[in-house]
């Protein structure tokens, strides 16, 4: 399996296995967010999981900037949007997935992207 193919069956995997237990809640409480904080931070390990995964989005978050531009990627909003809206768990890989598919594009040289109009030299 090559790393386009498993980055995007991790990012399948990352929304269907969080919305699995998330949807039932909504189900049960609507959309109670102040609810669903209580509920996270209720206890001492719902609250390492919390502020793991929200420092790890933050983190993230800054990764898919500095990297997509870096790599001169389109599309950058889907990641970040995925991950505040599922997860990391969706939002990474779907980055990955986006990074590879951009590694995969044909590059033109360095100097043809700078715009250099400097004559040959003889």
């Amino acid at each position: 399996m090559n790393l386009r193919k498993a980055y995007l069956t991790l990012c399948i995997l990352g929304l269907v296995l969080p919305y699995f237990h998330f949807v039932p809640w909504v189900m049960t409480h609507g959309l109670d967010v102040p609810g669903f904080f209580a509920e996270l931070f209720s206890t001492s390990i719902g609250g390492f999981f919390g502020m793991d995964v929200v420092v790890s989005a933050c983190v993230l978050t800054l990764f898919i900037i500095a990297e997509g531009r870096r790599l001169q990627m389109r599309h950058l909003w889907a990641p970040v949007a995925g991950t505040f809206l599922v997860g990391v768990s969706f939002g990474l890989p779907l980055f990955l997935y986006l990074r590879e598919s951009s590694l995969a594009l044909p590059r033109l040289p360095a100097t043809a992207t700078q715009g250099s109009t400097a004559a040959p030299r003889a």
